[in-house]
């Protein structure tokens, strides 16, 4: 075979030995996107869904008691006493109540909406 010949057909070998590298580059690197993507979905498929825990409130039953001089008396009674008390004088509605026990005078103080005040005893 004639060189020029030879060397052609080398070159020609090169050239294609060049664009199958090429191919074969863009071949795994497309594989390795459809493979990333497969995984990125399969991935999220697999996670479960979040689940949707609502925060439950537990209701405690509870009292405050004062005891003073041999009685006892719960805060909910006083309060009762004090929004009653009110209510038979005053017909405006209820916005804020305050209540002061003071058990050595045996006498609940309050004051309702910050400026109407009365007294309940214990």
């Amino acid at each position: 075979m004639p060189n020029d010949a030879k060397k052609t057909l080398v070159s020609a070998a090169k050239t294609e030995e060049k664009t199958n590298v090429k191919k074969a580059a863009v071949k795994t690197a497309a594989k390795k996107t459809a493979d990333t993507k497969t995984t990125d979905n399969k991935a999220t498929a697999k996670k479960p869904a979040a689940k949707k825990t609502a925060a439950k409130k537990t209701s405690v039953e509870s009292k405050v008691y004062i005891q003073f001089f041999g009685k006892q008396v719960t805060t909910k009674d006083v309060l009762d006493s004090c929004e009653a008390d009110y209510k038979s004088n005053n017909k405006a509605a209820i916005k804020s109540i305050e209540v002061y026990v003071k058990p050595e005078d045996d006498v609940a103080y309050y004051v309702v909406n910050g400026d109407i005040q009365g007294k309940v005893s214990l």
